[in-house]
């Protein structure tokens, strides 16, 4: 292994996301349970903890204190942790981010979101056919370029969500251009093939499926730029097969959590991150206190 393969690994849990107890009895959604959760994983290894509000709808202030109420109480416990939430329903890019710039000016937030392009998110009907959904998960041009800005003004490190190769392309032309914020990092989402409807069905049919060569494709375009990535499995085990070692023994991060965990276990987001650390170990890799990982993302303080 490369002395390059031997830096810290940066684990990122993301809670909860549109997982109900129904599907996880351990997904935390009530603000109680957000703050336990967290706190268990940040205690376990977790450096970056992502969360949903409990209800994602509303934006502006009230949007902002929603998540006030449970990073702050991690952060009195943690204050290294480094949290970030997600967007909010809306009809334009201001209404989708209008609790950004509160909570930044209540909150020590240091990293945004950066979604550089658009696809179809689709699950599998009963045929094993392409649901026929008239929604498509649009971040338009105009939109991206709102995104980095908003990063930048507020100084916050962009965590991208690199969906499908054409994102990260997108994102390569703002670093080439001298136009990417500090702190940036990319977090290479792989579809899986798996489902909690049932053997057969797949949650969420979109990019690369988790393999070794869909990675390899990913670093290919990436080439010798210096932003530090991740991956995570969506609609799937981030275990099955070997493509989360695979990224560690390349020098990536991890990202697990009930957000993105589909599969045959019910497993809570403290263990998918003991889970994470214990293939660190085998790897050789330690894992980055949330300290540490601040300083490989060169995240704004």
């Amino acid at each position: 292994m490369s002395e390059a393969n031997k830096d810290p690994v940066i684990i990122e849990v993301a809670l909860n996301g549109a997982t109900p107890t129904e599907r996880n009895p351990h997904s935390p959604q009530t603000q109680e349970r957000l703050v336990e959760d967290a706190i268990r994983c940040i205690e376990a290894g977790a450096a970056i903890v992502h969360t949903h509000a409990p209800d994602i709808t509303l934006g502006g202030e009230a949007g902002a204190r929603q998540y006030l109420e449970h990073f702050e109480p991690i952060h009195a416990r943690h204050p290294e942790a480094i949290l970030y939430p997600t967007i909010v329903f809306g009809q334009t890019i201001e209404e989708k981010t209008s609790h950004i710039e509160p909570l930044a000016r209540a909150f020590p937030l240091r990293m945004g979101f950066v979604d550089p392009g658009s696809l179809n998110l689709m699950p599998t009907d009963e045929d094993g056919l392409p649901m026929p959904a008239d929604w498509v998960y649009a971040n338009s041009p105009a939109d991206v370029a709102y995104k980095f800005a908003l990063c930048d003004r507020l100084r916050l490190g962009p965590g991208m969500a690199i969906f499908e190769p054409g994102f990260l392309r997108a994102a390569l032309a703002y670093h080439a251009a001298g136009r990417m914020p500090a702190g940036a990092f990319l977090r290479f989402y792989f579809g899986g093939g798996r489902s909690y409807r049932g053997e057969g069905a797949v949650d969420l049919l979109f990019g690369m499926p988790p393999t070794r060569s869909g990675l390899d494709l990913y670093l290919e375009i990436l080439g010798d730029t210096p932003m530090p990535w991740s991956i995570a499995i969506v609609s799937g085990d981030p275990w099955d097969g070997e493509v989360a070692r695979h990224a560690l023994e390349r020098g990536g991060h991890l990202r697990v959590g009930l957000e993105d965990y589909a599969g045959t276990r019910a497993p809570s987001n403290l263990e998918l991150v003991e889970e994470a650390v214990a293939l660190c170990r085998e790897v050789g890799r330690p894992v980055a206190s949330a300290a540490e990982a601040g300083k490989i993302l060169q995240l704004p303080s």
